[in-house]
């Protein structure tokens, strides 16, 4: 059995700067990169988790318009990405639509204290087992801690190889290197 992989982009609970509960903004170029990240990986699902309906409704306008509108006629290819794109309020939804055995994984600038997985395990653990997985990605400044505190895996935070001192990827960036790392 193949596993189901999804990614969730979560506009809230996220933190802002202070580390406030908040909810952030959808971006246009966060669904498009995202989505073709997802498709080009192979994965079942972009879910986008909004609470406000006026953000929801904006993104279904923009999926839309790539998918059914005159956006398809002109670039064919991203209405096979932006199909993939799900709105929905809550992160439970999206847990009940994959099913009650979905394994949230969360990556994450920063762990919090929390333990994490290197990608290499991560991967064997992606290629052995069967649940459906999550992956939770975060805009803002990361996940709120009541998001972390639900992950059955943790992902190493994404780092340069060497210290740069500097570590605030777009959301769009670390779905991409999150994705290679664990399906590339």
């Amino acid at each position: 059995m193949t596993r189901t992989i999804a990614i969730a982009l979560l506009h809230h609970p996220v933190l802002d700067r202070a580390g406030q509960v908040v909810t952030t903004s959808m971006t246009n170029m966060d669904l498009h990169d995202m989505a073709r990240s997802a498709k080009s990986y192979g994965l079942a699902s972009m879910f986008v988790v909004h609470p406000i309906e006026a953000q929801r409704e904006l993104v279904r306008r923009i999926r839309e318009h790539w998918v059914a509108g005159s956006g398809k006629n002109r670039i064919p290819d991203r209405a096979l990405a932006l199909e993939l794109i799900r709105c929905v309020v809550t992160l439970d939804e999206v847990l009940a639509e994959l099913g009650p055995d979905t394994e949230i994984w969360t990556t994450a600038a920063e762990a919090r204290g929390a333990d994490v997985v290197r990608y290499a395990d991560a991967k064997t653990r992606l290629a052995a087992g069967t649940s459906p997985v999550l992956l939770v990605f975060g805009t803002g400044w990361g996940l709120a801690p009541s998001v972390i505190d639900q992950a059955a895996l943790r992902l190493e935070p994404i780092a340069a190889g060497v210290p740069t001192g500097y570590n605030h990827l777009s959301v769009r960036a670390a779905c991409a290197i999150t994705l290679d790392r664990l399906l590339g």
